[in-house]
């Protein structure tokens, strides 16, 4: 696995980026950067199972590790949905998992530093590093209006 690191500065204080990151609808918002549709099942709290989905109900399944509300959040992807079934046993899964997906919020004058440091294999790691930034991007607009 590879570390892939991706950071933004948006004119708002940490607790509105936080808000709007995870909120459902501003969470499709900016996730749209993924595929169009992209939604999540489940709790943002630490120990909380959460699945992130598709349209038609494929994606990946998590627990959150960590979460210091406004500060840091850590989730720890366990495996895939596929068919609305998780597979965290498969040798596609395992393959893979387990990997991290890390938030830092850090606010400083009225701006807020969001820090993403996930882990990526080879397969994945010119997708990310093509999509991550789109999607901050929008996050950043959708936080700054």
């Amino acid at each position: 696995m590879k570390k892939l690191h991706f950071t933004i500065s948006i004119r708002a204080p940490k607790e509105r980026v936080w808000k709007k990151m995870l909120e459902p609808d501003t969470y499709r918002q900016w996730t749209e950067a993924f595929g169009p549709g992209c939604y999540y099942e489940g709790s943002w709290d630490k120990g909380s199972k959460i699945k992130f989905l598709s349209p038609p109900g494929e994606g990946m399944t998590a627990v959150i590790a960590e979460n210091r509300e406004f500060e840091f959040l850590s989730i720890r992807h366990l495996g895939l949905v596929k068919g609305g079934v998780e597979d965290t046993e498969s040798p596609e899964a395992k393959a893979w998992a387990p990997a991290y997906e890390n938030y830092t919020f850090t606010e400083k004058a009225g701006v807020t530093e969001v820090r993403v440091d996930l882990d990526s294999n080879e397969e994945f790691e010119k997708m990310f590093e093509d999509l991550w930034p789109n999607a901050l991007s929008r996050l950043k607009q959708i936080c700054e209006s």
